[in-house]
């Protein structure tokens, strides 16, 4: 199937690494003209330099932290002149989920909400804000947010709040954004493997005394697949639903996790 994404331009916020990363190779494979963007600008140029050799494509870097509505105003800005505007919009940038233990209600204070709420609540309310402007312009866009699925399952208080805002964010902006020909969508990734895994399972598997092997069997358990996704499995979903290809898809939650075990939404 051809995605007709050949041309289209696309910016990807967490574009240095992990499912930003994936996300971009995909469709910079796929032909379309990608803005790279991530906190420093060293690690978005290399990132981009490397999908360029790797793909063949455009692949460009530009530095911003969301957390900033300054910056995100500039990046867009910027990616807009540079690309001549903008079809697609992937938000992935957010702090890394680890292995660590979620903190306790007694543990939870302002500094471990509100910037953790800020750039990835926040961060992709600003990226959309700024980018349906130019989508509106054209009749046409695509907005992907990636968020998680801690908005279905308790003991990450903080993870869970801020995954469930981002849904209700996105199923607000369709419905507002879609007379002007503007797709919102939320996929929630399962746990899955990207560069910072091996040092994750590392370290859980030195704190809880057992082998890595078992914390990876731990990981996978939760899901039909018997393993968890790789970063680029994820991309694989996400890259469909930018696509025009996707056009029946808006307003709603899309779950790229292998299947997680024993959940029933209808």
């Amino acid at each position: 199937m051809d995605l007709e994404l050949r041309g289209k331009r696309a910016i990807v916020t967490g574009g240095s690494r992990g499912i930003g990363k994936a996300v971009s190779r995909e469709l910079a494979r796929e032909g379309t003209r990608v803005v790279i963007v991530a906190r420093h600008l060293d690690a978005a140029q290399a990132t981009a330099d490397e999908l360029s050799n790797e793909t063949g494509g455009e692949v460009i870097a530009l530095a911003c932290d969301t957390a900033r509505d300054d910056d995100v105003k500039a990046m867009v800005t910027a990616a807009v002149k540079r690309l001549g505007g903008v079809d697609i919009l992937v938000n992935c940038a957010g702090r890394p989920g680890n292995l660590e233990p979620a903190p306790k209600l007694h543990e939870i204070n302002d500094d471990a909400f509100f910037p953790d709420v800020n750039i990835k609540v926040m961060g992709y309310l600003r990226c959309i804000r700024e980018v349906a402007p130019h989508m509106a312009s054209q009749g046409s866009g695509r907005i992907v947010n990636v968020s998680g699925l801690s908005a279905r399952y308790t003991g990450t208080t903080v993870h869970s709040m801020r995954n469930v805002a981002i849904v209700a964010m996105t199923k607000n902006l369709a419905d507002e954004l879609g007379p002007q020909g503007i797709s919102v969508i939320v996929v929630h990734p399962g746990y899955c493997r990207t560069e910072r895994t091996a040092d994750a399972v590392r370290a859980r598997a030195e704190r809880d005394g057992i082998s890595e092997a078992e914390v990876e069997r731990q990981l996978a358990q939760g899901f039909a697949l018997g393993r968890i996704m790789d970063a680029r499995e994820v991309a694989w979903v996400i890259t469909f639903l930018v696509s025009p290809r996707a056009i029946a898809v808006n307003g709603d939650t899309v779950v790229a996790s292998g299947g997680a075990v024993g959940w029933i939404y209808y």
